[in-house]
């Protein structure tokens, strides 16, 4: 009886520590190896956002996304739209705490460089509406959401080549052509992460400003605008 007791002890100690590593998983799930996550996005259809992040030179680019959808607030949003300029896409839904976490900074974000011409859209991957609003009320957010119903998940389905369904949170940053020039799967590192990104992608069309800005050395959270 004593060796049973013994035993049951050590299975409990061995899955408290399991437990809490599901927890720390991401909203997208699974705790795998993401590259090979990624090379088998196409069948399992999500992949673990551990916030990596990826940039591609301009040769390294896939054609322009194309994409349209109904907002938040009824009105019809895509690319044709934001075509000329620097767009920062979010895939995003409000019960994601990490979608929670970095809401300031993409709020922060817009604040800084909306001004600029850089472009901002969101793509609210399973909520309502009413959930969509509350959401964006609460972290002001003022750019437009995409509401990409699961039924049909248009809008992730034509970024299907750069991020696997389900893949919440994603932060892209397109160039002007609409080519996605960066990723970050999983919750963003920070503001200035998210800055030395877009910064970057503006200088390509000159648009980068020197002061106040931040630069490609501008990684105060450890952000790495390359693959980590």
């Amino acid at each position: 009886m004593t060796a049973r007791i013994r035993s049951r002890a050590r299975l409990a100690a061995l899955a408290a520590p399991l437990a809490g590593a599901l927890l720390l998983a991401g909203c997208s799930g699974g705790g795998e190896n993401l590259a090979q996550q990624w090379e088998e996005s196409s069948e399992k259809g999500y992949v673990s956002g551990d916030g990596s992040s990826l940039s591609l030179a301009p040769s390294e680019r896939t054609q322009p996304v194309e994409y349209s959808g109904e907002t938040e607030t009824g009105d019809t949003f895509g690319s044709d739209d934001t075509l000329g300029s620097v767009t920062v896409v979010n895939f995003w839904y409000a019960g994601c705490a990490p979608c929670r976490a970095e809401a300031p900074d993409l709020v922060a974000a817009y604040e800084e460089f909306g001004p600029r011409g850089v472009q901002f859209v969101g793509v609210n991957t399973r909520d309502q509406v009413a959930q969509a609003r509350q959401f964006s009320e609460q972290f002001g957010i003022e750019y437009p959401s995409i509401m990409d119903s699961p039924g049909g998940r248009e809008v992730q389905r034509a970024f299907a080549g750069q991020v696997p369904l389900n893949a919440v949170p994603t932060t892209l940053v397109l160039d002007a052509e609409g080519r996605v020039a960066h990723r970050v799967l999983g919750q963003l590192a920070g503001e200035s992460q998210l800055r030395t990104l877009i910064t970057e992608t503006l200088a390509e069309t000159g648009g980068a400003e020197g002061e106040g800005a931040g630069g490609a050395g501008d990684s105060a959270d450890g952000a790495n605008p390359g693959e980590q």
